[in-house]
């Protein structure tokens, strides 16, 4: 029996970090949750407030936030590689891969190899290692795990890459899954008659109720508005480019309508359509749609 008893109230091993708290509790953090158990080692369906106020509660609660927040700083940063397409020192690489934060959000990503400041899209690949002698490992488009041995490498953006549509396929075959929005991102290119112009139509004319609306669908899909623009900078080949698309400037309360989209150099000179980057444009005419499609869409009576 006494062996029984001690069985019941030994703690199970659930795999989380327990810490010592008061009255001989003990707390955790389970899928960013803060957890408790009993002295007998039973797990609670909630925290007591004495507990969570406590001293090793609080300590894993701001563990959780900054745990967050870098997430975020990652995603972020990763975001930014990709935005620019810049030659990135594969010494960094291996310096944040051990970071489980910095890998699961580079795992997978489409990298390749960089000689002279060009990118040698025949050295191409999902990122599946960085190892600091080695070079960085990937599996290319036959399947094959290749190792990447130049000092720099990058992050492509989607409109760059040569051979996307056989990422892309590859990536639904095998199963792969990205946390960086790279292969399957919205991506644009400029038509014929858009190159012979100054800006984009095809987005005017978008209604919102109200422009505090349009103005805080801005802010949710990471676009800063300035003089009654929604701005998207990018740097591109080192010259910053950024798209501009007007979603109005007046009364917060007052209806409004999207208007052109266009693109300004670091003069703050409006550029021809045909001498905006690959990139600059892709993502300038990307949060265009994304706005304009949160528009109000006036219902047509049946006749």
């Amino acid at each position: 029996m006494a062996k029984k008893a001690a069985a019941e109230q030994a703690p199970v091993d659930d795999g989380l970090k327990w810490i010592d708290a008061d009255r001989d509790y003990a707390v955790a953090l389970a899928d960013g949750k803060l957890v408790c158990r009993n002295p007998k080692g039973k797990q609670l369906a909630s925290v007591p407030k004495w507990l969570k106020d406590s001293e090793p509660s609080q300590q894993l609660i701001a563990l959780k936030d900054w745990l967050v927040e870098h997430q975020r700083q990652c995603l972020e940063t990763t975001e930014m590689w990709m935005l620019r397409s810049l030659p990135l020192p594969r010494k960094v690489l291996a310096a944040v891969w051990p970071d489980p934060a910095w890998k699961d959000r580079l795992f997978n990503a489409v990298v390749c190899a960089v000689k002279k400041d060009r990118l040698v899209q025949e050295e191409a690949g999902f990122l599946r290692e960085v190892h600091e002698k080695k070079g960085v490992g990937i599996i290319d488009l036959d399947g094959e795990t290749q190792w990447i041995k130049t000092d720099t490498v990058a992050i492509p953006h989607p409109i760059l890459l040569e051979e996307l549509d056989d990422f892309r396929e590859l990536t639904v075959e095998l199963g792969f899954e990205q946390q960086l929005d790279q292969l399957f991102r919205q991506t644009w290119k400029p038509t014929p008659e858009q190159q012979e112009t100054t800006s984009i139509e095809e987005y005017s004319g978008g209604k919102f109720e109200m422009l505090t609306h349009a103005l805080g669908l801005c802010r949710r899909l990471g676009y800063k508005v300035s003089g009654g623009y929604a701005c998207c900078p990018v740097w591109e080949a080192g010259t910053l480019v950024e798209a501009r698309f007007w979603v109005g400037a007046e009364y917060p309360e007052e209806e409004t309508y999207t208007a052109d989209l266009i693109f300004a150099d670091e003069r703050d000179k409006t550029l021809p359509v045909k001498d905006v980057g690959a990139v600059a444009f892709s993502e300038g005419v990307r949060m265009a749609a994304a706005i304009y499609a949160k528009r109000v869409v006036e219902k047509q009576d049946d006749e």
